[in-house]
C-alpha cells in the first residue's frame, strides 16, 4: 500500500498571466485541482518545498493529501510545467482521488538483485531495462509507491515481460487484458555479441 504524503497549500483568489508570475517571483507555484464532483479550485503551494518534494519518486506516483486550511484533499499529480532553463516549477495540476473508485496511474519500477544474478555477475552479457514505470489500475488504498522486479535467477537469452511482474494485492496492469501482443518486455540479458549482431543490420 502507498503511503501518503501532506503537502501545505492555500487558496489563490487571484488568477491570470500576471497574477501567476508575481505568485512565482514571490516563491509561489500556482496550481489547480479538478475532478470528482466538486469544482476546480486554485491553490499555491511553496515553490521551495515543493521543489524538494518532487525530487522523490513518490511525488509523481503517490497520493499527495494537500491540507489547506486543515482539510485533507487527496490528490495524485497530474502534470507538471517546468522552466525551459531555471530551476523553477511553472504550474501543477492535481486530479482529485476518490477512494472508493479505481484508479489508473504510473508506477516506477525497482529492479533488485541485478548484479548478484547470473547475467549480471557475467561480463559478457548486457542487461537492459527496457521499462522504467508501468501503468497499473488499483483503489486508491492499494496503490504502490513502486514495484519491485526480482532479477535473482537472470541469466543470459532470458526475457522478463509485463506479466511475470509479482503485483501487490488489488494491483493489475490493464494493457495484459488486451492480448499477449501487449505484454511487453521489461527486461533483457543478452550476450554482447549477440547484441552487436543485431544492431549490425542498422548500422549497415
Amino acid at each position: 500500500m502507498s503511503k501518503t504524503h501532506e503537502i501545505k497549500v492555500t487558496a489563490r483568489d487571484v488568477q491570470g498571466k500576471g497574477a501567476s508570475r508575481r505568485l512565482r517571483h514571490a516563491g509561489v507555484i500556482p496550481a489547480v485541482v479538478y475532478g470528482g464532483d466538486a469544482a476546480p479550485i486554485n491553490i499555491n503551494l511553496d515553490h521551495n518545498a515543493t521543489w524538494l518534494a518532487q525530487q522523490n519518486e513518490w511525488f509523481y506516483s503517490s497520493i499527495l493529501d494537500l491540507n489547506l486550511d486543515g482539510q485533507i484533499t487527496k490528490v495524485l499529480l497530474r502534470d507538471m510545467q517546468r522552466h525551459p532553463f531555471k530551476q523553477l516549477i511553472i504550474h501543477l495540476d492535481f486530479l482529485r482521488v476518490n477512494e472508493n473508485e479505481s484508479l489508473t496511474a504510473s508506477v516506477p519500477l525497482h529492479f533488485v538483485n541485478e548484479d548478484t544474478s547470473p547475467a549480471g555477475k557475467a561480463a559478457d552479457v548486457v542487461v537492459t531495462h527496457e521499462l522504467k514505470e508501468v501503468t497499473v489500475t488499483c483503489l486508491p488504498k492499494d496503490l504502490p509507491e513502486s514495484i519491485d522486479v526480482d532479477l535473482a535467477d537472470l541469466k543470459a537469452g532470458d526475457v522478463i515481460y509485463l506479466s511475470d511482474i509479482k503485483l501487490p494485492k488489488g494491483v493489475e496492469i490493464p494493457a495484459l487484458a488486451q492480448g499477449k501482443d501487449h505484454d511487453d518486455a521489461i527486461v533483457t540479458a543478452k550476450l554482447g555479441k549477440e547484441e552487436a549482431a543485431d544492431e549490425a543490420p542498422a548500422a549497415e
